[in-house]
């Protein structure tokens, strides 16, 4: 039998049980409601990057497109900690909102976004004095140097809007609004798309900036967005608008900093994992020449959109999950994770296909160069099918997480990317060559989606859940 409190929440397994609370009976139609918003904004949110490379490698060459690649993995390493951060705040917003308790849900709001800020700031200025530095330690090739230091800084002067801008998008999904971070993203994204051609041309009497105007365009869009999204918070009387209400909180709680940094920072850590392994991988691509080099970054972008419904449905399980948990209805855990799952299959699984079907049309969108278009084509063939396993560990995962369970689901994805993943790729490269090096992502994922599932069934399951 299930026995609920305002703190905590049995499972229980048996069905029929009359004293419990039916689950949703559609649950699908939930996922749906979420995901639609959230996968189109994914898309947006990495939509204007991609244009960025369209427009510099059809209007500059492969060697522009090379320049932004190489500064790809530094970036993402930078804006991990945002990433765990914000998803902590979620979680805990979700329970809070869940609970129905709207003057908690500021305050997590309001010291997640104050230390977003200040780390940016910490970011900018040190990350910005080190630009070339970094590059060249990742040994970036002589020749794409210089436009790759000129993106870079830029990119990392503005941080503090690009954590503000991420933080927020990720706060408001965790009171289930996914159609205001879509309609933000989506003015970023036609701003990004306007701008962009413009400063590489020097269209209107703007000034021509070569390889940065990408990064130049990206700081306008963001500010604009950013702009926007508050007034229409406040004209909406948002619970997350900047008001006097909302402004009182906007500091830094220790008590609550040390809850998000409970959820989130072993979610920070595995995303930094993860980017620390796309350096090594990036360093292993940079030996074979800018020509693996711009391969590398048009695959990336073709796998971040074959993973965005992933990427999405797992964020979905795990807000979910939370509002659950703040609800007391834990014993629907199980079916959200069912259902996630197969969602994931399904929509994961067709971009997958059309990835396969499409692959040389939608790389000579990147690339012009036939050469480079083969290589990027064969990269891309050999691990997009992985993008599929990939989801399902994440569904478990951040389904575990919106319970507080985040060490072991954490340390199993560190694992796998730091003791699997990197030393595979290392090995393989040294047989297969390039090939080799992507080959590593599947035999990853593959122990990564054994040892989660092996804990989700075997140990996180017949665990308690409790509200944090």
């Amino acid at each position: 039998m299930k026995t609920t409190t305002a703190t905590t929440t049995t499972r229980s397994t048996g069905t029929g049980a009359s004293d419990r609370p039916a689950p949703p009976p559609v649950l699908w139609k939930v996922y749906l409601a979420f995901l639609v918003p959230m996968i189109v904004s994914n898309i947006l949110q990495a939509l204007s990057g991609t244009v960025n490379n369209i427009y510099l490698g059809q209007m500059l060459g492969v060697g522009a497109m090379a320049a932004v690649s190489a500064f790809f993995p530094v970036l993402f390493f930078l804006i991990a900690f945002m990433i765990g951060l914000g998803s902590g705040a979620a979680i805990l917003i979700g329970q809070a909102w869940g609970a129905k308790e709207t003057g908690r849900v500021k305050a997590i709001a309001g010291t997640t976004l104050m230390v977003g800020l200040c780390a940016g700031i910490a970011v900018a200025i040190f990350g910005g004095a080190l630009t070339e530095m970094m590059l060249r330690a990742l040994g970036t090739p002589a020749d794409i140097l210089p436009g790759a230091t000129a993106y870079a800084r830029i990119m990392l002067l503005v941080t503090p809007g690009i954590f503000a801008f991420l933080l927020v998008t990720s706060m408001l999904r965790g009171v289930g609004d996914t159609t205001t971070p879509l309609i933000t993203l989506l003015i970023s994204t036609v701003v990004g798309l306007l701008l962009t051609p413009a400063l590489i041309r020097g269209w209107a009497g703007l000034p021509a900036m070569g390889v940065a105007s990408g990064a130049y365009a990206a700081v306008v869009s963001y500010l604009v967005a950013l702009c926007w999204t508050a007034w229409y918070l406040l004209h909406k009387k948002h619970p997350l608008a900047p008001n006097a209400a909302f402004m009182k909180h906007l500091r830094i709680d220790r008590s609550i900093f040390k809850k998000i940094l409970l959820v989130g920072l072993p979610t920070a850590l595995s995303m930094i994992t993860i980017s620390v392994a796309e350096i090594a991988v990036l360093f292993l691509v940079n030996r074979y020449g800018s020509q693996a080099t711009a391969a590398y970054g048009a695959v990336n972008q073709i796998v971040s959109y074959v993973q965005f419904p992933a990427i999405s449905i797992a964020i979905t399980a795990s807000i979910l999950g939370a509002q659950a948990i703040g609800s007391g209805r834990g014993h629907t855990l199980g079916k959200i994770a069912r259902t996630g799952i197969m969602m994931n299959v399904m929509l994961t699984g067709s971009l997958v296909l059309l990835g396969y079907l499409f692959s040389r049309h939608i790389i000579g969108l990147f690339i012009t160069d036939a050469a480079v278009v083969e290589m990027a084509q064969t990269l891309l063939h050999i691990m997009l099918w992985s993008s599929v396993i990939l989801g399902m560990s994440m569904v478990l995962s951040g389904l575990m997480r919106a319970s507080g369970t985040v060490f072991v689901p954490t340390a199993i994805a560190m694992f796998a990317i730091a003791c699997i993943e990197i030393p595979v790729a290392w090995i393989l490269s040294n047989h297969y060559g390039l090939n080799g090096i992507w080959a590593a992502y599947p035999v990853a994922f593959l122990a990564m989606l054994a040892m989660q599932t092996a804990y989700y069934r075997l140990v996180w399951r017949k665990k308690p859940i409790r509200r944090l």
